[in-house]
């Protein structure tokens, strides 16, 4: 059972673990410390105070920084996990079908379908290994047998080539009468919609931010985080350092979130749970295979003939 965990608004607040903060303090002690700099020559009268540009240089940064980056980036985020939720309800799906209305009229029928079984869940913990670009691995050896893992270690796309296993084992049993033309044409709309969902998240992958816009953007927060000592000295006297480095805080760690979840797939604290995705999977394949079909023989020989 998955407990639903509510956390303390100020643990929240305060938490370290998914925050940016590790990846923008270099940046935000930066400004702070160029903006201490801009307080002391102040302080010996150096001439350093220049006007407040409140309409053009904090609408332009704040406005592309906090509604298309951050938009953008959540976008991704959302839609990659729609995908992997998809990809969920699509393996359980053909799953259940392949263990209900495949029959088995030999004792290695059902070694077969335990073995398809586990497939499924190989074909996501491929899937989440070809998006992070991480190789084959133990994760997918314990799931197939040695040669078909041995043949994966070997393909440019494996998610593509268990799928291919998949379809040929589905095929299979339509020629050995274990499934109608119906059920045929179910499992292998089932098995399409997997495909589909991994072209999905690969189209997420491969189409990044355009690296114009990255590089604008952070120009644009440098010369803002830098800029703005100079329109705030004179008033805020010493303040200045800690007022500059909040600000700085705030439009940076917003950017680096924004960064961080534009790509969903990888290891970053708040990318995508993959691993936990790929459990929850492998879970519910072995409780189906726990559950032993009361339907098979008769019935489906009757059905099909």
């Amino acid at each position: 059972m998955i407990k639903t965990k509510k956390r303390h608004w100020f643990r929240v607040a305060l938490g370290w673990e998914h925050s940016v903060i590790p990846v923008i303090f270099p940046r935000v002690l930066l400004c702070a410390a160029f903006a201490v700099i801009v307080s002391v020559c102040h302080h010996f009268g150096l001439k350093v105070s220049l006007p407040f540009t409140d309409s053009l240089i904090p609408d332009v940064v704040l406005g592309l920084l906090l509604v298309f980056r951050t938009n953008t980036a959540h976008e991704r985020f959302w839609e990659g996990r729609k995908l992997w939720g998809g990809l969920v309800n699509v393996v359980r799906n053909l799953a259940r079908q392949i263990w209900v209305a495949v029959i088995e009229k030999e004792s290695v029928d059902r070694e077969q379908k335990i073995a398809i079984l586990r497939l499924l869940v190989a074909f996501a913990v491929a899937t989440k290994l070809h998006l992070r670009g991480e190789q084959v691995n133990s994760e997918l050896e314990e799931l197939m047998s040695p040669s078909r893992y041995d043949k994966l270690k070997t393909m440019n796309n494996p998610p593509l080539e268990i799928a291919f296993w998949i379809a040929d084992y589905i095929q299979e049993q339509y020629y050995r009468h274990r499934i109608n033309i119906y059920q045929l044409s179910d499992l292998h709309k089932l098995l399409d919609t997997m495909v589909d969902i991994l072209g999905g998240c690969e189209r997420i992958l491969k189409t990044p931010m355009p690296l114009g816009y990255a590089i604008h953007l952070k120009q644009l927060l440098l010369i803002y985080c830098l800029y703005l000592p100079f329109p705030i000295v004179k008033d805020l006297q010493w303040w200045t350092g800690p007022v500059v480095g909040l600000i700085s805080f705030t439009v940076l760690g917003v950017e680096e979130i924004g960064s961080e979840i534009e790509e969903p797939f990888g290891h970053d604290p708040n990318d995508l749970p993959l691993d936990a995705i790929c459990n929850t999977m492998r879970r519910n394949i072995e409780d189906l295979i726990a559950l032993a079909p009361k339907v098979h023989s008769q019935y489906g020989s009757d059905k099909l003939a």
